[in-house]
């Protein structure tokens, strides 16, 4: 970093390459010294686009530079610097610190008052400063005395504070296109003064195709990997032997394996998790068994891929294929038995079953649903009848008074309310019409029928009581409502006939009569006589919550963070969930 002598400062100028070009990686020599020489970004450097403008106006603005490694961020800065006719400052957020920010502070205010120019601070891998060490820019920026260009490969809403990323403007630079880098190829082959052109190098097509496939639109790994297939063609660094041949041998021989462009805590994880998930969720197994060996080439944590797509198997296919989950589990077991190469052929056998599952997410819906209404109406009180009374106290105070306990019914099924008061009747789960699931549909709309006659029946006796009357008034009161049977063959004629109300029928009446006892239904009169009173309310039913998303635009619920963090995107277990003591109806 340059530092002003007390006798005032020199002039400022980008720095030199290395001490001795010739010395210097291709790719450091190569670098443009104009804007013309610069390949690729048109979307920035166009005509009429704003890079362009900046450059040909010679000025410079502050400016977040994100983008892949290799697509041309710090030349830029310094193109940009260099036309400004600024003094320019380049350091890397890995090496300096809070102490280097003030050096540049101190020397800008010397340039200012001595030069009269503007001072550019550009840093590399900016991401790395912490919040403290970023707040340091702040007051310079905003005062004009430093106009800052910072680089990255993160995402500048992650890494970057606020404060700072709106006193500049950030740009997005794309990894470089097969043209940049053919364009590049070519310049680096003809170039005699800084490139190879002195060695006569051929390269052959198919070696000229792997470089450009292996780079992964990185200029510098482009050039790094040519560079040294050069060498192994033409025998040394220095060229002893020219007119050496590149063949696809030597650079495979040159490159051995792609870097691939990977980072297990950065954006580029969560958009291949993403990638990964939408695959299996839309049923392409193809697409699933790609992304899932590009992120296992990449380095991913295969227990953590397992992981993933357990949780797949409970929120996308959930009760329309039960069997996923077990699956997902025999998957994780027989990695953690095999590991590395051999246990990686579970995740891919997860990871086609997962997609060729028939899918739901009825269950993680629900569950969103029901989660919504404990957060939104707080701890609503547990009927008496479903409450543990494990002591005699409890016991006199109504704690367990008319629980029936399953097992002594003879289908080992009730029909008692389960719900709070406030939310009778309320009903989260609705079995989708695919695989497994679609047979559940009707065995639950069978229960919710009859204890909706049984709420009915509460709430007529409930009503009969304030009236003055007995249970047997109420019970007649209620059976000459003659409200039809939903399953009777005219229900849909005599609904219309009606308005189309959208009322609910109360199953085991119709045509103004009591159904016979032998219908799987009971009479909502019968429940007046033989089943306790469950706290039917006359109160409003809390609204319905909103949908969970359904527009695939995100993987989890909205007040869920989305698949950032991964200990925050799955339902943490609640503690008290599962309390010891004797089991209601058993003590």
């Amino acid at each position: 970093m340059p530092l002003f002598p007390p006798q005032g400062p020199p002039e400022a100028t980008v720095p030199d390459p290395a001490p001795d070009l010739a010395l210097a990686p291709l790719a450091q020599r190569l670098r443009p010294r104009s804007l013309d020489e610069y390949v690729g970004q048109r979307h920035l450097l166009g005509d009429g686009k704003l890079l362009n403008l900046l450059y040909r106006s010679g000025k410079v603005a502050s400016l977040i530079l994100w983008g892949p490694p290799g697509t041309g961020k710090t030349s830029l800065a310094r193109l940009l610097t260099r036309n400004a006719d600024a003094a320019y400052v380049e350091f890397s957020a890995v090496l300096s610190g809070i102490k280097d920010v003030r050096e540049v502070v101190n020397a800008a205010r010397a340039t200012r008052k001595h030069l009269k120019r503007p001072t550019v601070l550009f840093v590399d891998e900016i991401h790395r400063f912490n919040k403290a060490q970023q707040d340091a820019f702040l007051p310079h920026v905003e005062s004009g005395l430093i106009t800052l260009i910072g680089a990255t490969t993160e995402n500048p809403s992650f890494e970057i504070i606020p404060a700072l990323i709106s006193r500049a403007r950030v740009l997005v630079l794309e990894p470089l296109s097969r043209a940049d880098l053919d364009g590049i190829i070519d310049l680096a082959l003809a170039d005699s003064e800084r490139g190879l052109g002195s060695l006569g190098l051929t390269l052959e097509p198919r070696a000229r195709e792997f470089l450009i496939m292996s780079s992964g639109g990185d200029a510098r790994s482009l050039l790094n990997a040519l560079e040294l297939s050069a060498e192994l063609a033409s025998g040394s660094r220095e060229g002893t032997r020219a007119g050496g041949r590149v063949t696809e041998a030597v650079v495979s021989e040159a490159v051995q394996r792609k870097a691939w462009r990977y980072d297990k805590g950065g954006e580029e994880h969560y958009n291949l998790i993403s990638a990964l998930h939408k695959s299996l969720r839309d049923s392409d197994p193809d697409g699933a068994l790609y992304w899932l060996s590009r992120m296992l080439e990449g380095g991913e944590d295969p227990v953590y891929l397992l992981r993933r797509m357990i949780r797949f198997a409970s929120e996308d296919v959930g009760e329309a294929d039960p069997e996923s989950l077990v699956l997902g589990i025999s998957a994780l077991e027989s990695y953690r038995l095999l590991g590395s190469p051999e246990g990686d052929l579970a995740l891919a056998q997860l990871a086609v079953h997962l997609a060729m599952a028939p899918k739901s997410n009825s269950v993680y819906a629900a569950f969103g649903r029901a989660r919504s209404d404990a957060r939104a109406l707080g701890p609503l009180e547990v009927p008496l009848h479903i409450r543990n009374a494990p002591t005699k106290l409890m016991k006199e105070l109504g704690y367990g008074k008319g629980y029936v306990y399953a097992h002594e019914t003879p289908d080992a099924e009730t029909d008692q309310e389960h719900l709070p008061e406030a939310l009778e009747g309320a009903e989260y789960y609705h079995p989708s019409p695919r695989g497994r699931e679609k047979d559940l549909a009707a065995p639950l709309a069978a229960r919710r029928r009859r204890r909706a006659a049984v709420r009915a029946g509460a709430a007529a006796r409930k009503a009969g009581a304030a009236k003055g009357q007995g249970p047997t008034d109420a019970a007649k009161a209620l059976s000459q409502k003659a409200v039809p049977d939903a399953e009777s063959p005219d229900w849909p004629a005599r609904e219309a006939a009606s308005g189309g109300t959208g009322a609910k029928p109360v199953p085991g009446t119709q045509d103004g009569k009591a159904a016979s006892p032998a219908k799987d239904c009971k009479v909502a009169a019968g429940a007046l006589a033989g089943m306790p009173a469950t706290g039917a309310s006359a109160k409003p039913k809390p609204p319905a919550p909103g949908p969970l998303r359904t527009d695939g635009g995100g993987d989890f619920p909205d007040d869920f963070p989305d698949d950032f963090p991964d200990a925050a995107d799955e339902f943490p277990a609640e503690p008290g969930d599962f309390p010891g003591g004797p089991e209601d109806g058993l003590s």
